[in-house]
């Protein structure tokens, strides 16, 4: 679980739109840039080059 605080500061670097946190799949999605960032051991990889395309049904969850 990542601290709430985080997550309220945390933005998408592509957009600078909010993120989602998804527990289950352990990322923080952006459905504006399209982009789910992983987190690895409890820290979250903000680089677009590390970050998984979401795909359409994803986008419209």
């Amino acid at each position: 679980m990542l601290d709430k605080k985080l997550l309220e500061i945390l933005v998408c670097p592509v957009t600078k739109a909010p993120l989602e946190y998804d527990e289950q799949a352990q990322e923080l999605v952006c459905k504006a840039s399209g982009l789910a960032y992983p987190i690895r051991d409890g820290i979250p990889v903000m680089l677009e080059s590390e970050a998984r395309l979401l795909t359409a049904d994803e986008k419209l969850d």
